[in-house]
């Protein structure tokens, strides 16, 4: 169970032209990605494969019911999206986003 007291991810935009899927998320640096980054895993009920940490990306290999997908977080942005490796897993990056709320917010 997740240690957020409220649903902590929306759907910000699915983006299918690039096979993303761009989330709302809590505050996260560099240091508490992981924590954000394992509820989400959990949230969606995936499993993580491996991890990569790079100067200011954090990239997960995630797995959702077999497929293959990429968990990115970007501290300095405070951005997290989760990416399909193919043009071909975008109907898993909408099914994902059905599970999720929308974020109805306005964004610059």
């Amino acid at each position: 169970m997740s240690s957020f007291p409220y649903e902590p991810f929306s759907v910000r935009r699915l983006d299918f032209e690039h096979s993303h899927l761009l989330l709302t998320a809590p505050d996260f640096d560099y240091d508490t990605f992981s924590e954000v980054a394992t509820a989400l895993v959990v949230r969606i009920d995936s499993t993580v494969i491996e991890q990569e940490k790079n100067a200011d990306l954090h990239v997960w290999l995630i797995d959702f019911e077999g497929c293959r997908l990429l968990l990115k977080g970007e501290h300095y942005s405070g951005a997290l999206w989760i990416e399909a490796m193919s043009s071909a897993d975008n109907d898993t990056l909408a099914f994902i986003a059905s599970m999720l709320p929308t974020d109805t917010a306005q964004y610059c």
